[in-house]
């Protein structure tokens, strides 16, 4: 059973990462989240908050097992009908770097 600690804040950002997935097909998306956020969330966060998550058909093609904020991010990307939609057909990658800035990247070839 994964921790459900970051759905709350992923599904509010749930609009702006459809958007950044839809826009990805013209190049890297960059968008900025806010650290005060997810530090209140779990401030306890061993792991860190950053994170790699390769994702095509609803499932994660890279390990995220050592992240609760990836695996919660697709969480919330699975039980979105549009991004299930985007996901089906395309590849994408999301990364999150130590200050919060989430880039959203359609992979060109699924790596499997």
């Amino acid at each position: 059973m994964i921790d459900l600690v970051y759905i709350p804040l992923w599904n509010k950002y749930r609009p702006a990462l459809l958007q950044l997935m839809v826009a990805s097909a013209e190049g890297p998306q960059e968008y900025k989240l806010y650290g005060h956020e997810f530090k209140g969330l779990n401030p306890k966060e061993k792991g860190g908050y950053s994170f790699t998550l390769q994702a095509h058909k609803g499932k994660a093609t890279n390990n995220i097992k050592k992240s609760i904020v990836a695996q919660n991010l697709l969480s919330v990307l699975a039980n979105s009908k549009k991004a299930s939609e985007l996901l089906a057909s395309e590849a994408y990658e999301f990364v999150m770097d130590k200050q919060f800035n989430l880039r959203v990247t359609k992979l060109e070839a699924v790596i499997v």
